[in-house]
Formats: C-alpha cells, sequence, structure tokens
C-alpha cells in the first residue's frame, strides 16, 4: 500500500481545501464543498472564503444568509457552522443522537428527572409563535416547568432536540448582532429529512463522501473527529469499493475518492491567512499534516494562522487597521515578502483599501 508522507497529505488538504490556489467558483458552491465552515465566531467565515475565493466579495454571504440559501445552526461536533440550507435539511435529523449525547455529556445530572420528550415539545411550543427568539427568552419560558433545573441545561437541550437556525443580522459582514433562533422548519419552510427508517444510513454515506472531497485522504478517526459522529463504520463499509486506501507515516490506513486531487508534494504552496477555528486544522483527529504538534493548541484556543509552505507558521491579528504578524519561527527574506504582500491585501480587504497596513513581529521563540 503507497504511503503518503506529511508533505503529501498537506498538499492534498490544501488542494482539496481550495487553499493551493483560489477557486473561480460561486460562494455557496465552495461553502458546500467545504461542508460548512466553522462560524461561533460570525466574522469568520467571510476570512475564510476570502482567502479561498478570487475575488470574494462579503456582500454575497451575508446575501446567501438573509436569503436562506445558507444558514447559522449548530451541526457537527455541537458547534455552529454556516451550512447550505440542502445540507442542513439531510443532515441535522443524522446528527441528533450525537447533540444530545454532547448536551448530556455537560449536563446530565442537571437534566435528571426531565422528560427529554416532553422538553422537547415545550421548546417548540415556545416557539410556535413564529418570532425569533433569544436564548434567554427559550429558558425563561421553560423554567416555568422546570424551575427547580438549572436554565442553562434546558436551553441547551432545548437546541439538542430542537432543530434551529441562528437568524441574520447574527452573522452578517461587519454587524454585530445577538443570537436569536427560530425552528429551521419555519425559517426554511419545511421539516428536515428523517433518518431512513431502513437504517440503511443513505446520509452517513453521503457524509463520508463529502469529508473525503473536501478532507481527504483521511483515517476513519479523522472523520469521526470533523463531525462528532458515531456509527459511521458501516457508512464507512457501505462505500468501500468506491475508494482507494494508503497508509501514512504512523501505519494508519487513510481513505479517499478515486479521482480526488492529491498533487506533487513539492507543488508550491502560497502564504495564506487564516480564521479562527478553521477547517483546514480542525477536521482532522491527527492535526499534524498543516501544524506541528507543539503549536496544536492554536487550533482549539481560536487563534487566527498564517500557513508559509502550506503550514501553520504564524498568527495573526489586527491592531487599528494593522495586520499584525506573530511568527512561530524564524522567515527567510522570500516568506517575509511573501507574507507582506499577503497580509497587505488582507488588511486591503478588512478596511475596503483604507489601509494596506502589516506588521511582522519577531518570533515567539
Amino acid at each position: 500500500m503507497i504511503v503518503l508522507d506529511t508533505r503529501a497529505l498537506n498538499r492534498a488538504t490544501l488542494a482539496r481545501q481550495l487553499l493551493l490556489d483560489r477557486a473561480d467558483v460561486p460562494t455557496l458552491d465552495a461553502v458546500a464543498h467545504l461542508c460548512g465552515l466553522q462560524a461561533q465566531e460570525p466574522q469568520e467565515p467571510f476570512l475564510g472564503l476570502w482567502s479561498r475565493l478570487r475575488a470574494f466579495d462579503p456582500a454575497v454571504l451575508s446575501g446567501l444568509l438573509t436569503g436562506r440559501r445558507v444558514v447559522r445552526t449548530t451541526l457537527m461536533r455541537r458547534t455552529v457552522h454556516l451550512v447550505t440550507a440542502e445540507d442542513v435539511l439531510a443532515w441535522r435529523a443524522r446528527h441528533d443522537d450525537m447533540l444530545r449525547q454532547r448536551v448530556l455529556g455537560v449536563y446530565r445530572r442537571d437534566l435528571d428527572g426531565v422528560d427529554l420528550e416532553e422538553l422537547a415539545a415545550a421548546g417548540r411550543a415556545v416557539m410556535a409563535d413564529g418570532e425569533p427568539h433569544t436564548t434567554a427568552e427559550i429558558t425563561r419560558a421553560l423554567a416555568e416547568t422546570w424551575p427547580k433545573t438549572e436554565p442553562r441545561a434546558l436551553g441547551e437541550m432545548t437546541g439538542a432536540l430542537v432543530p434551529m437556525a441562528q437568524l441574520p443580522p447574527r452573522g452578517l459582514w461587519r454587524t454585530r448582532a445577538g443570537v436569536r433562533h427560530l425552528p429551521l422548519a419555519t425559517w426554511l419552510g419545511r421539516e428536515v429529512d428523517p433518518a431512513a427508517p431502513d437504517g440503511s444510513d443513505p446520509v452517513g454515506r453521503a457524509l463520508v463522501r463529502r469529508y473525503l472531497a473536501a478532507f481527504g485522504p483521511a483515517a476513519s478517526a479523522d472523520l469521526r473527529a470533523w463531525c462528532g459522529l458515531t456509527g459511521l463504520p458501516a457508512a464507512i463499509a457501505a462505500v468501500r469499493e468506491e475508494l482507494v486506501s494508503f497508509r501514512d507515516e504512523r501505519g494508519r490506513e487513510l481513505l479517499d475518492l478515486a479521482d480526488a486531487p492529491r498533487p506533487d508534494p513539492d507543488t508550491p504552496a502560497p502564504v495564506r491567512f487564516l480564521p479562527a477555528f478553521d477547517n483546514a486544522i480542525l477536521g482532522y483527529h491527527d492535526r499534524t499534516r498543516i501544524i506541528d504538534y507543539e503549536h496544536r493548541g492554536l487550533s482549539v484556543a481560536g487563534a487566527r494562522v498564517v500557513l508559509v509552505d502550506g503550514r501553520v507558521a504564524a498568527t495573526w491579528t489586527v491592531e487599528t487597521g494593522t495586520v499584525v504578524v506573530t511568527p512561530l519561527r524564524s522567515f527567510s527574506r522570500a516568506d517575509r515578502t511573501a507574507i507582506t504582500e499577503q497580509g497587505q491585501e488582507l488588511a486591503g480587504f478588512l478596511s475596503d483599501n483604507d489601509s494596506h497596513r502589516i506588521r511582522i513581529d519577531p518570533p515567539t521563540s
């Protein structure tokens, strides 16, 4: 079996994640290809798409949100994602058990004695008026029935039991707004697709294919880390004849779509500025293909990072219109030039071309 080294996996990831070359595809198609973008920080998806698409216009993504073509919702790993309306309707039921179990993992004692079917019905009743509600409004209403239960536990579990969207203006470009919820069925005009009654799991099979198209080659543990779902071995087995297999340098089996791009490991990789919680890093259990193990904590701490030669080499922030880069290692002159050029473009994007300032600080070590 062919062994793919870390650099080969890195270049495959960059290609699948639209980071090797900026893609000339519609914004909606990019969101679908990426299987959504993590979005608990509302502005970060705009940065992620700017790094991936040619001539990205943030107004287009805002329009897709207000036009109900993309949705902010809790899905993979029980985190907020920006996904297409089509995908959330197809995928949500497959995530139900995982969402409930993750809430119970935190609030099991608080929810002891609460009938979850009754809680779901009560949550739907609160939102039956068709009006957006804040989490506080929902939990206050539920607390009338369960006054001795921790309100946060009631709110979190209701979000797992009742598929909901976070409505605009939350998540619009350069807009600060609180979270207001509406059931997905109300916001999108139809109920989420039910689970297959025969246990055949077509959604699980689709998720395997879609994940590999955007993240492969990858191990089954990587797939599970991305979506948080259990019960996928059967889905993998069902599509295995469609897939090809490799090994990584640790001996793990990696699966992939037969016709997916796997670029030459020597393919040049441009500098890219990534947002917090970017797909390219969080989409794996083993993230060493793109970030050194000693810097792994950055991937869950919400740090914005800079890729140099395809790997995380710095963090970045914005200070009074200036993009500030903090290296994790020393840079060559060519690296500094490439970072400066890309940072100037980013500063212009963030400021409507009022500023193109960038500062590269000394390395942290």
